[in-house]
């Protein structure tokens, strides 16, 4: 896949050192010749010197034969433009961060596929580690309605030994929730389950589920046997 990536910030390159190790070809746009060579040398991403809001630059890069491209510049206001090429190109995945939620609109309208927030993704990140510290990680899905959560089953809890069947016919387990990752020890792959997995000692499940049942779901998980 040949992705475009307008800033090679530090999210930027990051992003990019991450598809580049996942085998994808990455074009780097910046106006930063320092982060360009940076990006050449160290993250094995091609960069293009100038403007990511420049079609002359755009095209060099390459904007006609790119599967997605992640705008992700110092202002809103230069990735919605971003964005708005990129739809006028025929870009058919596009990103876009997001700093300020007035622009989630306009990115929308402009064509974004995905708008990401950086502050309401830190700061549901944080207060969830807050709330939940025993939930390794969670994400969240279609504006927050729907949370996956990573949490580990502790040695004497009520699942130990159950099957993934059993769980989601008892009573107790919220409704609308279902497990849908399993990894048996850390070490092994994560797996998708079916009725007949049973839960083992400190394995690791991955939860989909409602905000309002997170409380109702990491009870009935941690929930010891007597």
């Amino acid at each position: 896949m040949y992705v475009l990536i307008g800033g090679a910030g530090l999210v930027g390159l990051s992003l990019a050192q991450k598809l580049v190790e996942l085998g994808h070809t990455v074009a780097v746009i910046d106006i930063d010749p320092t982060a360009c060579r940076y990006a050449r040398e160290q993250v094995g991403a091609m960069a293009f010197e100038g403007s990511a809001v420049s079609t002359e630059v755009l095209l060099e890069a390459g904007i006609r034969k790119a599967s997605s491209l992640a705008a992700v510049l110092r202002s809103d206001a230069l990735n919605l433009a971003m964005v708005t090429l990129a739809k006028h190109y025929g870009v058919p995945h596009i990103l876009s961060r997001m700093r300020h939620p007035d622009f989630a609109e306009p990115l929308r309208l402009a064509g974004a596929n995905h708008i990401i927030s950086t502050v309401e993704l830190s700061v549901s990140t944080m207060v969830n580690a807050i709330e939940y510290p025993q939930v390794e990680s969670m994400m969240h899905f279609e504006q927050g309605q729907i949370e996956v959560l990573k949490l580990s089953i502790p040695n004497n809890c009520y699942v130990v030994g159950r099957s993934v069947a059993e769980i989601a016919q008892d009573s107790r387990f919220p409704t609308g929730s279902l497990i849908i990752g399993y990894q048996p020890h850390p070490h092994e792959n994560l797996m998708i389950p079916n009725g007949s997995t049973v839960l083992e000692p400190d394995s690791t499940v991955l939860i989909v589920t409602k905000p309002g049942c997170l409380h109702q779901v990491i009870d009935f998980i941690e929930g010891c046997n007597s």
